[in-house]
């Protein structure tokens, strides 16, 4: 496989890298964490800072978040639709330009490597992979791809997100294109600018709101964060919001509710498989999805809502009875609906919903009861 940038491992990686929007955050009065290898905003001071204000502007008017670690790569060259279907369990066939679609990196035993996004680009496709594992999908990219495929990181490009129900408001009075930004439904993209800046626009994101994810060159990051931020419906916010909306949102948080322990029957995401090669196969982990297809997967994901007001955390260990039956994945308060939620892991038998289980935090057996995910309801725009 051919490669546009350097020969660069994750080995030899620096251990903190800075996002192109390091300054512009802690000007904004933005509280430094390390995640992903990076310092990143986790939440804001002022007025509508922290992180329940922070979740609750997003839920209500528009946030803007930065998520510049992301991986975005693009994979072109003769058969690359082919070399992409056989790492990834996606029917491209289907996927028309300016579509995206959510899809899963696996390995050869069916475990989750990453999840992530895969659109159609003009004689290439476009991936978003999570920051944590981008130099590792790289790799396996790598090794798997053929040489005549050509992986290109775009190293110089920034990723905002902008979500909420105002998102649209505030970002259409700014993109112009080919065609208007109300042509884009959910998980469609399209080529726009913004104040000169040539930018790939997407009706997609991780809060289970409506919204939009930009991607930029990283040296225009701050111009355009700046100019959002400006709008009076938008206010920049940081991972612990983003990280409680998309756990209302139902949505797997890689590293916490995926990872190579994980497959995609067991998590529930046979969207992420299409239904049109279930059955064909060829794609690296098919075997074993396949044999849980047809047996059923002894666990599966699902979501908890917990009695009371104290929060299970990641690592909770969830009973029936005297029996453990699995183990929580993500948990906290949620913010919109007033009490703790949590998602984990637990044996398929007891699944179902409105199945009675507990769950033990601080030597404390709490209650918790099987429901449907999201959590939440989404409010993807899907046209009028």
């Amino acid at each position: 496989m051919s490669d546009d940038t350097s020969d660069t491992h994750p080995d030899d990686m620096p251990e903190e890298q800075m996002l192109p929007l390091d300054a512009w955050h802690r000007k904004m009065g933005g509280r430094m964490v390390e995640f992903a290898g990076y310092q990143m905003p986790i939440q804001y001071a002022g007025e509508h800072g922290g992180i329940v204000a922070e979740h609750n502007w997003t839920r209500t008017h528009a946030g803007l978040f930065d998520v510049s670690h992301m991986g975005q790569l693009l994979i072109s060259g003769e058969g690359a639709a082919a070399a992409l279907e056989a790492l990834l369990p996606i029917d491209l066939s289907t996927l028309e330009l300016g579509m995206q679609r959510y899809s899963l990196l696996l390995n050869e035993e069916g475990g989750v490597l990453d999840d992530l996004m895969v659109s159609r680009w003009p004689n290439e496709f476009y991936l978003v992979v999570n920051g944590a594992t981008k130099w590792e999908d790289i790799a396996h990219l790598r090794e798997h791809l053929p040489d005549d495929v050509t992986l290109n990181h775009l190293e110089d490009r920034a990723l905002l997100a902008l979500q909420g129900p105002e998102a649209f408001v505030a970002l259409d009075r700014h993109a112009t294109g080919k065609f208007p930004l109300s042509s884009l439904v959910f998980m469609k993209f399209g080529h726009f600018e913004i104040d000169g800046v040539g930018m790939s626009i997407s009706r997609s994101g991780y809060t289970g709101e409506d919204g939009f994810e930009i991607s930029l060159p990283a040296k225009d990051a701050e111009k355009i964060a700046t100019l959002l931020c400006n709008e009076p419906e938008v206010q920049p916010i940081g991972l612990g919001a983003r990280d409680s909306l998309r756990l209302e949102a139902g949505l797997p948080l890689y590293g916490h509710d995926l990872d190579t322990e994980t497959d995609p029957v067991s998590a529930r995401l046979l969207f992420g498989l299409a239904k049109s090669r279930r059955e064909t196969g060829g794609w690296m982990g098919h075997a074993t999805c396949a044999k849980m297809l047809d047996e059923g997967s002894p666990t599966k994901r699902v979501g908890l809502k917990v009695d009371g007001r104290m929060p299970a955390r990641e690592g909770a260990l969830v009973f029936s009875g005297d029996e453990q039956i699995g183990r929580v994945t993500s948990g906290g308060f949620s913010p919109t609906l007033g009490y703790p939620i949590a998602m984990a892991y637990v044996a398929s038998d007891y699944a179902k919903k409105d199945t009675q289980l507990q769950i033990e935090v601080r030597n404390k057996r709490l209650d918790a009861t099987v429901t449907p995910m999201p959590f939440v309801p989404n409010n993807y725009y899907r046209g009028d």
